[in-house]
């Protein structure tokens, strides 16, 4: 399992080994102590969801309230996504921006992103499963949208036609987020993530 760090404080990517014969393959596709020992603090885990995608489906850009926030462990297990993690924490060096990285059920990688970061994706491929792991229960309170198409952002989503839920088609922009005062700060989300070092690992 390799984890190499994003260019966004607080997301990685984790390349499992995977091994394989006639009879199939198998993997690690989650272990807490290589990610804690990568991202300094265990995962805590509370709620696993799973989410089937037609293709061009759009989800996102969703973030929850720091504290607690929701960090997430995204894996795709059937088809593919373009995952995208957006650094919304307002005072952060990379405020604004964005990565992605390709999930599909070939290379079998995996997205970590921390509390206060924004997550959406695209399928890539009709019923794109993803599998992830979060480290809160859903609160739909403490739950925010950011519209994915917003030019601000400028998310270059593979899609000509993007499928949106009604909810993330009205959802604002990331100026009128902000302008609410609905976005995480990069200092309370480092404060947060750091009062976290002594959980048990694994976090159960």
């Amino acid at each position: 399992m390799k984890l190499r760090p994003l260019g966004i404080e607080g997301a990685w990517e984790i390349t499992p080994q995977q091994h394989g014969d006639s009879r199939g393959l198998f993997l690690e596709w989650y272990r807490f102590d290589r990610l804690a020992e990568a991202v300094g603090r265990p995962l805590r885990l509370a709620q696993g969801n799973l989410s089937v995608s037609a293709r061009h489906v759009v989800r996102g850009i969703h973030f929850a309230d720091v504290p607690p926030g929701q960090a997430k462990y995204v894996t795709c297990v059937r088809g593919a996504v373009l995952d995208v993690v957006v650094d919304i924490r307002v005072g952060s060096p990379t405020f604004g921006q964005w990565e992605s990285v390709r999930l599909d059920d070939v290379d079998r990688r995996a997205v970590y992103l921390e509390e206060g970061l924004g997550h959406g994706f695209c399928a890539l491929t009709d019923d794109a499963t993803l599998s992830y792991f979060c480290s809160t229960t859903y609160d739909p309170a403490i739950e925010h949208a950011i519209n994915p198409l917003d030019e601000e952002l400028g998310i270059e989503w593979p899609t000509s036609t993007p499928l949106l839920s009604g909810r993330d088609a009205v959802a604002p922009s990331l100026a009128q987020v902000r302008a609410a005062g609905l976005l995480p700060e990069h200092a309370t989300c480092r404060r947060h993530a750091a009062g976290r070092d002594t959980e048990a690992p694994g976090g159960w």
